[in-house]
C-alpha cells in the first residue's frame, strides 16, 4: 500500500508476528522468536468487509415550504406535540422539528409510546445507530468481563513473578530495571486483584501509584513525580476513574484501571541531561536507559514465558488482537517492534545486561528512535510548549513502549491537531487563555465532522468563531484543517472499513455527506435537516467514544505557558437514507464475521446482531421504494407500525444500562485550564416530520432522535454515566448547542 501520511502509517500497526514455543531457562539469555511474520491483522480484518451495493433513482414529489396546517392530513391529531416553544413554526418552515419527549432514554419504549398515541411511526437513523451501539457495547463488555479480565491477571502474575526472580540475580542498572518491572506489574495486579501481595522491594513505589490512582486528581507536581513515581514523569491520574460501561461491575472497574495503566504508561527511549515538561526530554539519560532495558526485557519475556502451555505472547495477542478489531492499533511502540529492534542489534538472543553497555545501548536506541513516533499526544509528562508551537516535538519526547498501548483513532488525531493555535479574534467555545496569551485550547466534535467532509459543520464553526479567528504564520487553524481534510479525503473505502471503529465513523459520514438531493423528500433538502443529521452523527459519535473510552488514545492540549378530511390511510415512513443503511449492514456483518473468526461471539450476541442485520435489510428495501416514489405494501406499513416489536428482539438480553441513551465520554483534555471536553447524549427527543406519499397527501410522523451535548468540565471530575444522569435528572445539564435551534424547539 502506498504511503498516505500518518493515517497509513498507523494503519500498518496491526502486524502480528509468529511466536515460536521456547522454554525459558534462567541461565540462558532471553530468546527473540521472530522467525516469521504471520498473519497480518490488518489484512485479516479486511476480509470481513463486504460492501452493500444498491441503485436508486430518487423521485419523491416535493411540497412547497413553508407548509400550511391545512395541507397536512393528520395535523390536528399530532398538534399536541407542537405546544412547545417554536415547534409549530419550525415544523411549517422546515417540514420537520424536534421536540422534548420527557425523560425517555429507551428507544424501544419510545416507539411503543408513539404507536400508542396513534401517531404514524417515522423510523430514524438515530434509533438504528443506538441499536448498533447496544450490540457493540454488549459484546465488548462480555468479552472483557468473561475472558480478558482473568487473562490479564495471569499475564500480570507471570511478569511479576519473573521480574522478582530476575531481581535476585541481576546487578547494576539492570537490577534497577527489574525492580521497576516488579513495581509496574504489581500495580496492575493490585488494580485487578486488591488481595494481591506487594513485594517489599517495591512497596513504596506501588503504594504511591495506587494512592494517586484512587485519588484521581490529575497531574502531581514535578518533584513529587520524580521522587515517588515508577517512571519519574507526571501522569494524569484523573484518567483512572472508571467510565463508560466499566461502572457496571466490580471486575469491569478493576479491568478498566489496570488496562488504563497498561495503556498509558510509557517506557521512554529518550533522555537528556536537561529534562522536564518543557525541556528536550522528560527524563534523564540514565532514567531513559533504565526504562528502555525494562521495555526490552518485557518484550523478550513475552515470547519466553509460558502460560497454560503456550507462550505468554499468545495471551497478550488475544487481548490486543480482539480489541484492535473493535478499536484499532496502538500508535505507540509494541512488544513486537521492540523484539524486532533487539533482533536487529543482538540476533536471536540477548541478555538485558548487554543493553547496559553504552555501545550496545546506542545502537539499540538508534534503532528504536528510527521507528514511528506516536501520532497523538495523550498527556504523557504534562508537556509544555511555547505559544504558537505545534505538538510534533512532544511526540518525539514521548516515544517508547506501552505494554498494551491505547489506540490511534482518526478523531483523536484530528482533535489533537486542531488545538494550540494562537487566538487573535473574539473569545468563543474553544478559547483558553494562559499567561502567555489566548489559544484554541479546546477542539469540537464539529471539527471531526468538518474534516470528514461536512461543509455544514465548517459553516457552523465559522459562524461561531471557532475556525476563522485563529491566525499565526505557519500555525493557523485553516492550515491545520486543510492538511487534515486532504489527508482523510485520500482514505479509501476499504481503509475506512479496516475495523469496527473506523467503519462506524464511515457510517456517520454518510449522514453528513454533501451530495445531490434532487428527488429526495422536501424536508431533507433544507439546511435545517443538514443540522439535524449533523446532530445525529455527533450523538452517535458520543456513543462510540463512550463504548471505547478505555482503549481510545485521548488527545490533549499541551500546557501553554387546521385539519382536512382523512381521504387516505395514516401510515408511517422510513428515513430514506439508503447509503446509511447499506453501510450499517456492512458494519453489522463485519461485526459478526470478525468476532466469530476471533472466537469471541456468543450465540445470544450473534442472534441479536443477525436480527439487526435483518431489520436493516428491510429498511434499505423500503427506503429505496420511498425514494423512487413507489407505493409501499401493507406488509411494509405493518413492519413500520410494529417497529418497536421488531427491534425489541435486538435488545433482548442486553443490560438495562447499555440500552439507555444517556451516555457521556470525555474525549480531550486541556492541561492549561484543567478541563476536559465532554461529549454526551441525553434523553431522547422526538422528531416530527412532514412527508409526502405517492398518493399525494402529506402526513406527519414521529420518531426518537438523539439529544447531543458538548461542554467543558473539570478533569478532576471526569463524568461517569451515573453522574451525567444525575445532572440530567436534576436539571443541571448544560444547554443544547445553539446551532441546533434551526430544527429544535427547546
Amino acid at each position: 500500500m502506498k504511503s498516505r501520511g500518518i493515517i497509513q502509517k498507523v494503519m500498518g500497526l496491526g502486524m502480528v508476528l509468529g511466536i515460536g514455543c521456547l522454554i525459558y531457562a534462567e541461565e540462558k539469555p532471553l530468546t527473540l522468536p521472530l522467525s516469521e511474520i504471520s498473519p497480518d491483522l490488518k489484512q485479516q480484518f479486511g476480509r470481513y468487509y463486504e460492501p452493500i451495493k444498491f441503485q436508486v433513482q430518487p423521485q419523491v414529489p416535493s411540497y412547497q415550504l413553508p407548509l400550511k396546517p391545512s395541507q397536512i392530513q393528520n395535523y390536528s391529531q399530532v398538534s399536541f406535540y407542537l405546544n412547545q416553544g417554536s415547534a409549530k413554526d419550525l415544523l411549517l418552515k422546515n417540514g420537520f422539528v424536534t421536540v422534548n419527549f420527557g425523560n425517555e432514554e429507551d428507544v424501544v419504549n419510545a416507539y411503543k409510546k408513539i404507536k400508542q398515541s396513534d401517531t404514524p411511526i417515522f423510523i430514524t437513523s438515530d434509533s438504528l445507530l443506538h441499536l448498533y451501539h447496544i450490540q457493540f457495547d454488549e459484546t465488548l463488555k462480555r468479552i472483557e468481563e468473561k475472558e480478558f479480565y482473568s487473562e490479564l491477571i495471569k499475564i500480570s502474575q507471570a511478569y511479576q513473578k519473573e521480574f522478582q526472580e530476575r531481581y535476585k540475580t541481576s546487578f547494576g542498572i539492570s537490577k534497577e530495571a527489574d525492580r521497576r518491572g516488579i513495581a509496574f506489574f504489581t500495580v496492575a495486579l493490585k488494580l485487578l486483584d486488591p488481595k494481591a501481595s506487594v513485594p517489599k522491594e517495591v512497596k513504596s513505589l506501588v503504594d504511591w501509584e495506587l494512592k494517586q490512582i484512587e485519588a484521581h486528581k490529575g497531574f502531581p507536581g514535578d518533584l513529587e513525580a520524580e521522587q515517588n513515581s515508577i517512571f519519574k514523569y507526571k501522569e494524569d491520574y484523573s484518567q483512572y476513574v472508571p467510565r463508560g460501561h466499566y461502572t457496571q461491575s466490580e471486575n469491569l472497574k478493576r479491568y478498566f484501571k489496570a488496562m488504563m495503566w497498561f495503556g498509558r504508561m510509557t517506557m521512554l527511549i529518550k533522555g537528556n541531561k536537561i529534562y522536564g515538561p518543557d525541556k528536550p526530554a522528560l527524563v534523564s539519560p540514565e532514567e531513559a536507559k533504565i526504562q528502555t532495558i525494562l521495555a526490552s526485557t518485557i518484550a523478550g519475556l513475552a515470547g519466553e514465558l509460558k502460560l497454560e502451555g503456550e507462550p505468554l505472547i499468545e495471551k497478550w495477542n488475544r487481548i490486543y488482537g480482539v480489541s484492535a478489531y473493535y478499536v484499532g492499533f496502538a500508535d505507540d511502540l509494541t512488544v513486537y517492534e521492540y523484539q524486532s529492534a533487539l533482533r536487529t542489534v543482538f540476533g536471536d538472543k540477548f541478555k538485558p545486561n548487554e543493553l547496559a553497555l553504552e555501545q550496545n545501548f546506542s545502537k539499540f536506541k538508534a534503532q528504536i528512535a528510527s521507528l514511528r513516533k506516536p501520532a497523538i499526544y495523550s498527556g504523557t509528562g504534562e508537556c509544555e510548549i511555547k505559544p504558537g508551537e505545534g505538538i510534533d516535538g512532544l511526540l518525539d519526547k514521548t516515544q517508547g513502549l506501552r505494554f498494551m498501548g491505547q489506540r490511534y483513532v482518526p478523531d483523536s488525531y484530528i482533535l489533537g491537531r486542531l488545538v494550540t493555535q494562537p487566538l487573535t479574534g473574539e473569545h468563543c467555545f474553544t478559547t483558553v487563555c494562559t499567561q502567555y496569551g489566548c489559544i484554541r485550547g479546546f477542539p469540537r466534535g464539529l471539527d471531526v465532522m468538518a474534516v470528514f467532509g461536512s461543509k455544514r459543520a465548517l459553516e457552523i464553526l465559522d459562524s461561531q468563531g471557532d475556525s476563522n479567528a485563529y491566525s499565526a504564520k505557519g500555525n493557523s487553524y485553516q492550515e491545520a484543517f486543510e492538511k487534515l481534510r486532504k489527508e482523510f479525503a485520500s482514505v479509501s473505502e476499504k481503509d475506512w472499513n479496516q475495523n469496527l471503529y473506523w467503519s462506524w465513523l464511515y457510517v456517520l459520514k454518510s449522514l453528513t455527506a454533501e451530495g445531490n438531493l434532487a428527488g429526495y423528500p422536501t424536508f431533507m433538502q433544507t439546511k435545517a435537516w443538514k443540522d439535524k443529521q449533523l446532530n445525529s452523527a455527533l450523538g452517535s459519535w458520543a456513543s462510540l467514544r463512550h463504548d471505547t473510552i478505555l482503549y481510545v488514545k485521548q488527545s490533549y492540549t499541551p500546557t501553554v505557558k387546521a385539519s382536512i378530511p382523512m381521504e387516505f390511510p395514516v401510515v408511517g415512513y422510513v428515513e430514506p437514507v439508503p447509503e446509511f443503511y447499506a453501510r450499517l449492514i456492512t458494519l453489522t456483518r463485519m461485526t459478526i464475521k470478525g468476532l466469530e473468526e476471533l472466537k469471541v461471539l456468543d450465540e445470544e450476541s450473534k442472534g441479536r446482531l443477525e436480527s439487526l442485520e435483518g431489520i436493516l435489510n428491510r429498511l434499505l428495501e423500503i427506503s429505496i421504494k420511498e425514494l423512487e416514489n413507489k407505493k409501499l405494501t401493507g406488509q411494509d406499513y405493518d413492519f413500520i407500525n410494529d417497529f418497536a416489536k421488531h427491534i425489541s428482539v435486538v435488545v433482548t438480553g442486553a443490560s438495562e444500562a447499555t440500552q439507555k441513551t444517556t451516555l457521556i465520554a470525555d474525549v480531550h483534555t486541556d492541561q492549561n485550564s484543567g478541563q476536559v471536553l465532554e461529549e454526551g447524549s441525553g434523553y431522547l427527543r422526538l422528531v416530527l416530520v412532514a412527508y409526502k406519499l405517492p398518493e399525494g397527501h402529506i402526513l406527519i410522523g414521529a420518531g426518537p432522535v438523539y439529544s447531543y451535548y458538548e461542554f467543558k468540565h473539570p478533569m478532576s471530575d471526569r463524568l461517569t454515566d451515573e453522574k451525567w444522569r444525575e445532572m440530567l435528572n436534576s436539571g443541571k445539564a448544560p444547554s443544547l448547542p445553539d446551532w441546533t435551534k434551526s430544527f429544535a424547539s427547546f
